[in-house]
Formats: structure tokens, sequence, C-alpha cells
């Protein structure tokens, strides 16, 4: 049917479906908005991962009061400041003398003396590649006529890298986490050959590197945790055997209980080992203490997904206190008898709360764990030194989940292999309050010129002392 209309009629039918169109697109950008909006409220809600969600992921600090919040950073006002201070003349060494032109650079008038406007200033000086070469002499026995020639100082034989420069690029590496890609563009060397020269280190130090598992097993506290890592784009783990003295590094494909089994061996060994409750540490030859910390997020989980329960709110609210004194009773009590006092006390309020008849199923969970597992909860109250928190490995193996982040892994098994080895030494060094570069090459050294000397002995001179514990 064909309909006939003016062109004003026209024209506000137009006009009517352009508006009709209008609302419909606001609607739309409407709808996304509140999407967008309702997912950044479960996150802030909810957190990525969990109690798990590490501080930096989280929008504020739950601890935080509101008014700190809204405080601004910086410098209170009216602070004067230290300013810039002098530096000692000890330090700067004798003064470079800077001069002016002669004429005025404006008008071409003789400029006149008057004095020095003292400076100072901190620089560095790079390091630099330094080829050197030697001249070795040749001489032959009259006697029985074996030629003898004399060793190049510093470098091991057939080696194009000196033993400072190996050690440097270890401990920069390997400790400190720069890439070998940024140190040999640095240096100007090769990648491919410092890479080839590291593993010839690795075997070189293989034998030093086994022989601290023997300390790790003697320590009286010792610590373990894992993570993931890849090698060659097959999936991994790094595992982590720490002390206060002692890092023993072993990067596996497997997370079974056999890379445990391999570092404690079967024989019965003394001490306390933290961890937390996975299963691979079950079969280790000593006592163990599980993580408060992780039992601690269990709960908490525990009372965010039931909040509206008041069986589970009273729980949490008794137990989580409780729990966070425990891991931080060892920095409050300094006297062995005063700590024991007040960590039995402690010890007796979870055991009652957890002796607790409930009906709700996830508390009778976390009372399981308590009342079935009570050998492996208590150790920290025995004794300051023994910590109620993994906390110590955890922060060990940082620098590791830094390099995992940055390298994605080892691309070889050698190169997995080199990880591991030079790691648990550098590592090692460090907690026993060595230069590590510097006392590697010390034993480089020792080395080049005695191909039979002891660098186990050399580099780690005598075990550990027995002193506090982390």
């Amino acid at each position: 049917m064909n309909v006939h209309m003016c062109q004003g009629c026209f024209e506000k039918m137009r006009k009517l479906d352009r508006l009709e169109a209008e609302v419909r697109r606001l609607q739309q950008e409407n709808r996304q908005l509140k999407e967008m909006l309702g997912r950044k409220n479960r996150t802030i809600n909810e957190e990525p991962f969990g109690s798990s969600t590490p501080s930096s992921k989280r929008p504020v600090k739950a601890s935080s009061a509101e008014e700190d919040r809204r405080k601004r950073g910086g410098a209170k006002a009216g602070h004067v400041g230290n300013g810039r201070q002098r530096l000692d003349a000890e330090l700067t060494g004798a003064a470079v003398r800077v001069t002016v032109p002669d004429c005025c650079p404006d008008c071409g008038t003789e400029l006149d003396g008057k004095g020095i406007v003292e400076r100072s200033v901190l620089d560095l000086e790079p390091e630099k590649l330094q080829p050197r070469r030697y001249d070795l002499e040749r001489c032959a026995c009259p006697n029985c006529g074996r030629t003898v020639r004399a060793k190049a100082p510093g470098v091991l034989p057939k080696a194009l890298y000196g033993n400072m420069l190996l050690a440097k690029v270890a401990e920069e590496h390997y400790l400190h986490g720069h890439t070998l890609g940024d140190i040999a563009t640095r240096l100007g060397i090769n990648n491919g050959s410092l890479f080839n020269a590291l593993h010839q280190l690795a075997g070189t130090l293989e034998p030093v590197a086994t022989r601290l598992v023997e300390d790790f097993r003697q320590a009286p506290v010792k610590h373990a945790d894992e993570t993931p890592w890849r090698t060659d784009g097959v999936n991994g783990y790094a595992w982590l055997f720490s002390t206060r003295d002692t890092s023993v590094f072993r990067l596996r494909e497997t997370r079974a209980a056999t890379v445990p089994e391999e570092v404690f061996g079967k024989q019965a060994l003394p001490g306390v080992l933290v961890v937390d409750r996975y299963a691979a540490y079950n079969r280790v030859p000593c006592s163990i203490q599980y993580c408060y910390a992780h039992l601690m997020r269990d709960v908490e989980d525990l009372e965010k997904e039931f909040h509206d329960d008041r069986e589970v709110v009273a729980f949490t609210n008794a137990l989580i206190p409780l729990l966070a004194k425990a891991m931080k009773l060892r920095a409050e009590a300094t006297d062995p008898r005063k700590h024991r006092r007040r960590a039995l006390r402690l010890k007796e309020k979870i055991v009652a709360i957890c002796a607790k008849s409930a009906r709700h199923a996830g508390i009778q969970q976390i009372q399981g764990i308590f009342r079935e597992k009570a050998e492996r909860l208590y150790h920290w109250a025995e004794s300051p030194n023994i910590p109620a928190d993994n906390n110590f490995a955890e922060r060990d193996l940082r620098g590791l989940v830094i390099a995992r982040k940055i390298s994605f892994g080892s691309q070889s098994e050698q190169g997995r292999r080199t990880r591991e080895v030079l790691m648990t030494i550098l590592h090692t060094l460090k907690k026993r309050g060595r230069d590590p570069a510097r006392s590697l090459k010390t034993a480089l050294d020792l080395l080049a010129g005695n191909s039979q000397a002891d660098l186990g002995q050399e580099i780690f001179p005598s075990p550990p002392k027995p002193a506090h514990l982390p």
C-alpha cells in the first residue's frame, strides 16, 4: 500500500528514527559500563588470587585506615631536609682543576680571577674488558728432556677468559639476576662463548656444590620450597633447600618426592624442616613443622566464603589472631624461657579451639589438620630458633622467581645444570659473609696453579657455625 505524506511529516519520522537509534546506542553503552564496573568490583572484593594475592595486586592494604589512604606521599610541610653533603677529601682524592677561557665569551674582555668554587660529583667508572697477552717461557730439562712451560696467572688451562671475568659474570648472572645477554653486550663478548665458559666452570665446581648437601642435612633448622621452572619449553620445578648458612638448588622436571629424597637421603637427620603441607616432604627423615602462614590463608578463605555463618565467624575470629601471634612470637621474646612460657600458652589456646566440637564441615576440616598432624604443628613452641612460618625460604626463592619471569627458564639441560651448581655455590657464599666473586676467583687461581687443589676446602674452608637460626 502506497502511503503519501507531506515533507514535514517525513522529516519528523526521520528524526524519530535517529532518536530511537541514539537511545539504543546509549542503552548498549550503559550495559557495557555496568558490566565493566561489576568486573572491577568483583576484582576488588574477591582479588585475583584469593588469599594468596600479593600486596602489589591489591587496590589498598586491608589494614590501612581510611584517613591514611587519603594522605599524599612526600615530605612533610616545613621539612628542611639534609641537602647535598660535601664529600670527604680522602674519598675523592686529588681535585681536578677545571679552567675557564682567558676572555669573556660575550664581549671578549680579559677575565679577572675570583678564586675557586668547589664541587663534589659522584660518578662511575664502567668495567672494561682488558685484553692481555702473556709470553710464556719454555725451558727444557737437560737430564730427562722434559719441556717445562710457565703457566699464565689467573686463568685456567686452555681458557680464553680470566678467572676474575668468569667469577664476576657468574655473580652478576646467577646471584644478582642480570641477563647474560646484557652482560655480554656490555663487555663486548660473544654470548655463546660466555655460555660455554660458564658450563665449563659449573662442571669444575660441581663437586663443591655436592658437598654443601651435607651441611644442609646437619642444620638444626631447615627450610624447603619450590617454584615452577621450564627447561627448553618443558614444564618443571626449581627446588630450594635452605638454611641460615646454606642454599642448595635443584632444578628438575618433576615435583615428586624423589627430589627431597635425593637431598635428604634415607638416614635419620637432626633438626626440623619447615615447609608447607605439600606431600612430597612427608618422607623426609627429620621432624617437620608446617607453615602457619599457609594454614592461616585457609582459615581466612573459610571466613570469606561463609562470612554470614555465625559458627564460622566465631571460629575464625578466635583462631586467626592466635596463628598470627605464633608467627610473630620469635621477634618479641629474647629470653628462651620466656618464649617457651608464652608459646605453651598460645599452643594450649590453639589446641583448645581445635578440640571443640563443630557442625560446619569447613571448621571440621581445619580442626582435623591440627588434630591429626599435631606432631608437625607445634615445634615452634619448643625453641625460639624454630619459626612457625616458611617465609625464610620464600624470600630466598624470590631471586629465582624473578629470573624465571625474565628468562622464561633454562634453554637446555646443560644450562639448567649450570644454574643449579653456580646458584648453590654463590648464594651460599653470600650467606656466609664472603665476597662471592672474590672467593670464587681465589679458588680458581689456586686451581690454575695446581690441578689437584681441593676447591671445596678453598671456597668453604670450614663448616657453618651453629649460630642463631633464621
